[in-house]
């Protein structure tokens, strides 16, 4: 059969579209039949299916945007205040401060383990606290324990553009375990839902406290630290650099105000100040102290010292004030005890300056100890007539007498004699001052203290000239006063006075401290004269200085009592008394000088208050370093000459 002849084939039936739908279009595929009857799938256009890939892109990347516009604008500050919270803190590790001890290694001031009481304001804000007053209970809490403020404190607290805050320095680890314990017990309550934590964001950062193991004694000379930290006054202030030290840093990471261990730590180590060793002697300090402190209170005086000195050395045994304070308690002190009065009052000294009046006579030549001086009972001088501090009629003395009876009259004749008209012999006395160390820095460095008053010799005036040589019209302080004795006791040898031996460094040598200048004052010869002469002030039944005989040894020392210029008014009120001398004087070894500014109560002359005081310190000095008794007998020099005799 040919291909006309055959019937014509079926096409096989085609199911007709679903509903809705059209053919070859809107489904992802379609079926084709081949020519030979297969059924072939036929895949759908892809654009539906990437349009909609487009647009979820699309609105996950709105969604990005928005949240990092809603995290760098609108809510940065939130998200700032909270990484505050979790980052690296810094903190100053305090270098622990040198100790200062006496001679014989006492501490004087040492260090002891403290701590500086801190808080992160930022955990005290209600997101971190849980309560919106943590700032206001947290310092209602601490106020009491740390003796603080309340207002200020909450005030620190609440202060969110600081990371940290001192709220009180050098506490003691009696006072941070009260702490401690309270955050503890805070901790406790708040885990059990019956309140908060508001002591969360208080820590501590140890750091060293200054004690005065010995509370008030030489706090004049050793000072205080501040609350800072840094010295306060005395040596505290003046070795301030060497005792601080160097402090050290710590770096780490924080959160939640705790350090994360996981991280690193960055320190360097604080290194330790230098010790400081005095030539304080702590027993000698003592009964200085303790005798000034009685004398003064007894006499109801303004105040007093007294000076212990090393004759041959210079170095300083004692220097001790009344009143004093204690510098563990700065807040019962008062503010004009707080100094160092031995150093720092400029007084005249009246009838103790009459050794160097009468080093100049007898170093010139000019006269000797048994020179004859025939004293009237007044002398016109200038433009006022001189009196002694008692009346008498002419009185027939030595040289020697006019020391041993400390006449002002007898010594302006004496002095008198230094030059052939009153200038010349003004600016003898002048130069001899000088070299003894008047109106010129002692040497200490001491903060404060005064160098005195000594005007040039042209400058003196009518009575001035006539005043000085007994010792009113200059002034000077209390060391520089011991040191005309020291100078007299040396041999007429001034050596520098000095209050340190040496220090110690953190690699621990001691370094001695440098030898003291030293000065030709007078001849040895000279000393020796003046040391018989005021041998006979307190030997002498006649001398003004009786009160200060020690049996066994031989004393040399002179009293003092001048008018005391009132520092508040400028002019003359009340009495400066004084008593300076030096022992054994066959071979001295210790200077002690006492001065007492305005006694009111008893007797105000130097002799009779200052004399036992300077007793008591010397004899205690003497045993205490176990000097020898004096092996020679006093020199006797005449006191009093026979005018009817050639």
């Amino acid at each position: 059969m040919n291909r006309e002849q055959q019937p014509p084939r079926r096409r096989p039936a085609q199911r007709p579209p679903a509903p809705g739908r059209q053919p070859g279009r809107g489904g992802p595929s379609r079926r084709r039949v081949t020519p030979s009857g297969h059924s072939v799938l036929r895949l759908g256009s892809p654009r539906p299916r990437l349009r909609l890939v487009c647009i979820a892109l699309a609105l996950v990347l709105m969604a990005f945007v928005v949240r990092l516009v809603q995290v760098q604008a609108v809510d940065a500050a939130q998200f700032a205040s909270r990484a505050e919270v979790n980052r690296n803190v810094t903190y100053t590790l305090a270098a622990e401060r040198g100790t200062i001890t006496d001679r014989n290694g006492v501490d004087l001031a040492n260090t002891v383990d403290g701590y500086d009481i801190t808080a992160d304001p930022l955990l005290f804000t209600p997101d971190q606290a849980k309560v919106k007053d943590a700032p206001q209970q947290a310092a209602a809490l601490l106020a009491p324990i740390v003796g603080g403020n309340e207002k200020t404190i909450a005030k620190q607290l609440g202060n969110t553009k600081s990371q940290y805050e001192l709220i009180a320095r050098q506490q003691s680890p009696q006072v941070w375990k009260q702490i401690k314990d309270l955050k503890s017990a805070l901790a406790d309550q708040a885990v059990k839902g019956k309140g908060a934590n508001v002591l969360a964001g208080i820590f501590q950062q140890p750091h060293t406290k200054r004690v005065y193991p010995a509370g008030d004694l030489a706090a004049g000379v050793i000072g205080f630290v501040k609350s800072d930290g840094t010295g306060g006054g005395g040596l505290e202030a003046e070795l301030n650099k060497e005792l601080a030290g160097k402090d050290g840093k710590i770096t780490y990471a924080q959160s939640g105000g705790r350090q994360v261990p996981t991280v690193g730590v960055q320190e360097r180590a604080a290194e330790a100040g230098t010790d400081v060793e005095l030539t304080l002697d702590q027993d000698i300090q003592w009964a200085a102290q303790d005798a000034i402190t009685k004398q003064v209170k007894e006499s109801k005086a303004d105040r007093g010292y007294v000076i212990v000195q090393d004759s041959r050395t210079g170095q300083i045994l004692a220097m001790a004030n009344s009143p004093g304070y204690d510098p563990n308690d700065l807040s019962t002190a008062s503010a004009s005890a707080l100094g160092n009065a031995a150093l720092q009052d400029a007084y005249e000294p009246g009838s103790v300056s009459k050794l160097m009046s009468m080093a100049a006579v007898l170093d010139t030549g000019a006269a000797t100890a048994t020179t004859s001086v025939t004293v009237p009972g007044t002398l016109p001088r200038a433009d006022r007539v001189f009196h002694d501090d008692v009346d008498h009629g002419t009185w027939y003395l030595t040289l020697n007498g006019v020391l041993a009876k400390s006449s002002n009259i007898g010594t302006i004749l004496a002095a008198q004699q230094l030059g052939k008209t009153q200038a010349q012999a003004n600016q003898v006395l002048y130069s001899y001052l000088r070299k003894f160390g008047i109106g010129q820095p002692s040497g200490l460095g001491f903060p404060g203290e005064t160098s005195g008053i000594l005007a040039t010799a042209k400058d003196w005036n009518a009575s001035q000239q006539y005043t000085i040589p007994f010792g009113q019209g200059l002034s000077l302080n209390a060391l520089q006063a011991t040191s005309v004795y020291s100078t007299i006791a040396n041999g007429g040898v001034r050596v520098e006075p000095s209050l340190i031996r040496g220090t110690t460094g953190p690699d621990g040598k001691f370094v001695p401290a440098a030898a003291p200048k030293k000065t030709r004052v007078v001849s040895e010869k000279t000393a020796k004269s003046l040391t018989q002469m005021l041998e006979s002030v307190v030997g002498d039944e006649q001398g003004t200085g009786i009160k200060a005989r020690i049996p066994g040894y031989l004393v040399a020392g002179k009293t003092g009592t001048a008018n005391r210029v009132d520092p508040k008014t400028g002019t003359y009120r009340g009495y400066t008394a004084s008593f300076l001398g030096y022992a054994p004087a066959d071979n001295p070894r210790v200077t002690v000088s006492c001065v007492i500014q305005n006694p009111t109560s008893g007797s105000y002359f130097g002799g009779q208050i200052c004399g036992p005081v300077f007793k008591s310190v010397m004899e205690f000095a003497l045993k205490s370093l176990q000097v020898q008794p004096s092996g020679s007998k006093a020199p006797n020099l005449p006191v009093e000459f026979n005018p009817a005799k050639p």
